[in-house]
């Protein structure tokens, strides 16, 4: 039995580190043919009631991207290219010419995301910070979709809300709600899901060319 339990609880603790970007076996003929060196990133087509989702989700998924070995086209560089040639809504930008993207920028690969939550959701006794997305990697010259996923991460992972009873559930939503007025969490929600996204991982992105993993995925 007591072995039993341990299991248990490294299963639990495996779950609570890998979060919802669940891996799964997917095929990277494509990804592998590819072989992207640069990644526009455009910005997100939110799908969430808040307003900030879009550029807060896109100041976060610029680095996970490059820590994974890509070169990434400067955030600014790109907001003020799009504005230059007519395009602000990034539902437009996404239905900008691939032809056209890498006539102007010269990337290898372009990656389109989709916000669909962002933000704090109230309920009776508790609250929590969710946010999910997913993304698609198309490749810029052949149009060839290379890779898609999906994550999610919220501050609520890995609470223990038992203790205390329906008193201490209340104090503690109460406290979270205070705590929620004062200090933005969402940012930081954002990058653990944006690192779940598109940091290479198994299941996730292959590493690239200026990483010291490349190939080795």
């Amino acid at each position: 039995m007591f072995k039993m339990t341990l299991h248990c609880l490294a299963l639990v603790t495996v779950v609570a580190l890998t979060g919802c970007a669940t891996p799964k076996a997917y095929d990277y003929t494509a990804f592998r043919e590819s072989k992207p060196k640069s990644i526009l990133v455009l910005p997100p087509v939110n799908q969430s009631p808040d307003v900030r989702a879009s550029y807060g989700m896109l100041s976060q998924i610029t680095m996970p991207l490059a820590e994974s070995g890509y070169y990434v086209f400067p955030v600014a560089m790109v907001d003020q290219t799009f504005k230059q040639n007519g395009l602000e809504n990034p539902t437009d930008i996404h239905a900008a010419s691939l032809e056209k993207m890498r006539d102007i920028f010269g990337a290898d690969a372009v990656l389109y995301i989709s916000i669909d939550q962002y933000g704090t959701k109230y309920q009776v006794i508790n609250s929590a910070t969710i946010v999910t997305a997913k993304a698609k990697l198309v490749d810029a010259r052949t149009n060839r979709l290379l890779w898609e996923g999906n994550a999610s991460a919220s501050d609520a992972e890995g609470q223990n809300n038992s203790g205390g009873g329906i008193a201490g559930l209340l104090i503690s939503a109460i406290v979270k709600q205070v705590m929620g007025t004062l200090v933005d969490n969402t940012q930081r929600v954002a990058g653990v899901a944006s690192a779940r996204l598109v940091h290479a991982r198994p299941g996730g992105l292959l590493y690239g060319p200026r990483s010291p993993k490349y190939q080795q995925d």
